[in-house]
């Protein structure tokens, strides 16, 4: 079973991929997975640089310059996500033939990765507006108008609910919203 899990920042999918790991899951957090790549394939940082030259500096990625670059311009934007969705896809592919009976997908762009075409169900996780701004803010430090903007550059909630197979909304406290995604869980794996 391949469960996709994606949703905006904030949202609390941690909770649900915390919970398919105390289960014995895989959990392939994609972020991390590109973090990885960063470090572990120099063929990805030489097709960043090549299309943003500048931002490989001594063999590491400049996150801030490159951040400058992509947010700024929405084109620049997509060529960096068709250069890294393929990274991150073929080493999610890479980490599949282990043949795991359970794993969770975690990709902001499970969609536009690729990603759902692997997955058996799709899982948007959703919350209020004012709890994700809260829980950026102690999460990451950050000043409420930040963690706005940090949300208002991703994608709106109805994307991940219309294009996902299951909406698990996280609107009550952390015990209750882990009781839903271990009730999800028992339900999926059945």
């Amino acid at each position: 079973m391949i469960i996709g899990i994606t949703g905006g920042t904030g949202c609390g999918k941690t909770t649900l991929l915390n919970e398919i790991a105390q289960k014995g899951g895989l959990v392939l957090d994609c972020d991390v997975i590109y973090h990885e790549l960063l470090h572990t394939d120099p063929g990805l940082l030489s097709k960043i640089n090549a299309r943003f030259p500048g931002t490989v500096e001594h063999g590491e990625l400049n996150r801030k310059k490159l951040g400058a670059l992509v947010f700024s311009d929405q084109q620049a934007l997509l060529d960096l996500n068709a250069i890294t969705h393929g990274a991150v896809k073929a080493e999610v592919l890479r980490r599949l033939e282990q043949s795991p009976e359970l794993v969770a997908i975690d990709a902001i762009a499970l969609f536009e990765g690729g990603l759902a075409e692997l997955c058996d169900v799709t899982v948007a996780i959703t919350a209020p507006l004012e709890e994700r701004i809260l829980r950026l803010m102690k999460r990451d430090g950050i000043t409420r108008e930040y963690a706005q903007k940090r949300i208002l550059a991703q994608k709106r909630e109805d994307f991940f609910v219309t294009h996902c197979d299951v909406e698990l909304r996280n609107d009550a406290d952390l015990a209750a919203f882990q009781m839903k995604c271990q009730k999800y869980i028992r339900e999926i794996c059945k």
